[in-house]
């Protein structure tokens, strides 16, 4: 950790700076300094003979680079473990994309409900949050579909049986999605949404609960750092109960 006093502190750093080509993580680096209270001696490397030959002086692999009280600290990353701050690792599991996904389509379904019925304390506001976080989960694999299908296929019961059923899933999940937060065509939704949730809910269990074994999710697509298991259990879960609400109160079974 750095000294905390009343002196001045004061930093230099080394970053890209070219006409085609300015380094995000030296801008982040000056700001993070900044933020600590750090006067900074910003050093621009403007052609890439000045970073190659910057590099090979220092030893180092890459830039930004910063120095502190004489004393090369790092890059970026190793700035903020300085600082004392968290630092992801490049395989570190996260919750975050199905926290943001699972927070932004809570806030929508509040947000229509008080347009549509000037208060949001109603059942539909809940209907809207899952239908609207299925459509959402179905865009994160849309992004992607070749590479949510190859990952899909490390735990899907069906895509290992069927492979197209990979390719198949995202439209699936988002049509459902779609024509619930319309409360349109009960008769496609209603079945899509429980089959995809129940098989999708089958595979999730037998991989974690039952063989333990330790994979990423491909609920927000092929590239997540999502650990199967809980949340994605519940995303499946959702859509079973979904379907069965939606498909109860279409038979009239239940009445608002």
């Amino acid at each position: 950790m750095s000294d905390r006093t009343n002196a001045p502190k004061k930093a230099t750093v080394y970053r890209m700076v070219m006409p085609e080509h300015v380094c995000p993580y030296g801008l982040k680096t000056v700001d993070l300094l900044k933020r600590e209270g750090f006067e900074i001696d910003d050093n621009y490397l403007e052609t890439r003979e000045q970073t190659d030959a910057f590099k090979e002086k220092h030893g180092v692999g890459t830039t930004p680079q910063t120095f502190i009280d004489g004393k090369r600290i790092g890059g970026y990353d190793d700035l903020r473990e300085y600082f004392g701050k968290s630092v992801r690792q490049e395989d570190e599991t996260s919750y975050q994309p199905v926290i943001a996904i699972f927070g932004v389509a809570f806030l929508l379904g509040l947000a229509i409900s008080w347009y549509v019925f000037g208060t949001i304390f109603t059942v539909q506001a809940m209907e809207w949050f899952v239908s609207l976080s299925m459509a959402l989960l179905a865009v994160q694999k849309l992004q992607d579909i070749r590479s949510f299908s190859t990952m899909f296929l490390n735990y899907d019961l069906l895509a290992r049986r069927w492979v197209r059923y990979g390719f198949i899933y995202p439209f699936g999940e988002a049509l459902a999605g779609i024509l619930m937060a319309a409360h349109a065509l009960p008769i496609i939704s209603v079945p899509v949404s429980l089959f995809i949730g129940t098989v999708g809910a089958a595979s999730v269990f037998k991989a974690v609960y039952i063989d333990k074994r330790e994979l990423k999710c491909a609920c927000v697509g092929g590239g997540s750092n999502v650990p199967l298991g809980f949340v994605s259990l519940t995303e499946n879960l959702f859509m079973i109960g979904m379907g069965l609400w939606m498909g109860a109160k279409a038979l009239g079974w239940i009445v608002l």
